[in-house]
């Protein structure tokens, strides 16, 4: 039953949102992908949204550029949280995306990561299913220290061959 419901727009998306998808996949988190386009198809996204609690998803993370109404759309109709990913777009660059899914009116919250930022979407919806699931909690907390562990790496190759050979061993 998946705890996770992923939704975009357009397929367009699909390069942002498929990473999302595969970080839910690293934690073990069931979920759901799909494309529907709040102003394309409104009324398979309104059955959706409905539906999805029903289904047993907890979260949504949902994709949009532009105008970006669908994860808004979501938030008005889903009674749990949102997490709003904008996209980058030819003209504003995601700002346009951005600005629309953080100010949403009084009493419609969505959370907000950064644009093209569905990877963090993920570990967000993650991080608020852990609250009543510590093994999640556990892979979460192993998640973080493998993301450490990379760092310092990095950290004591750098202070072993310099700043230059260091720069150079990346392809830089």
């Amino acid at each position: 039953m998946p705890k996770v419901g992923i939704v975009m727009g357009s397929d367009s998306d699909l390069k942002v949102m498929s990473k999302a998808a595969a970080m839910l996949e690293k934690l073990g988190v069931d979920y759901e992908m799909t494309i529907i386009s709040a102003h394309r198809m409104p009324e398979t996204f309104f059955e959706w949204a409905k539906a999805a609690e029903g289904k047993g998803i907890k979260v949504i993370i949902a994709g949009a550029g532009m105008a970006a109404h669908l994860p808004g759309m979501c938030a008005a109709l889903f009674p749990m949280p949102v997490i709003g990913v904008p996209m980058s777009g030819k003209h504003l660059a995601g700002e346009d995306a951005l600005f629309s899914i953080v100010q949403m009116p009084p009493g419609i919250p969505v959370a907000t990561v950064a644009i093209d930022g569905g990877m963090n979407g993920a570990i967000l919806a993650a991080k608020i299913l852990a609250t009543s699931d510590s093994d999640l909690l556990e892979r979460l907390k192993a998640y973080s220290a493998e993301m450490e562990e990379t760092v310092q790496k990095k950290a004591d190759k750098l202070a072993e061959i310099g700043y230059e050979a260091y720069i150079n061993s990346q392809g830089k």
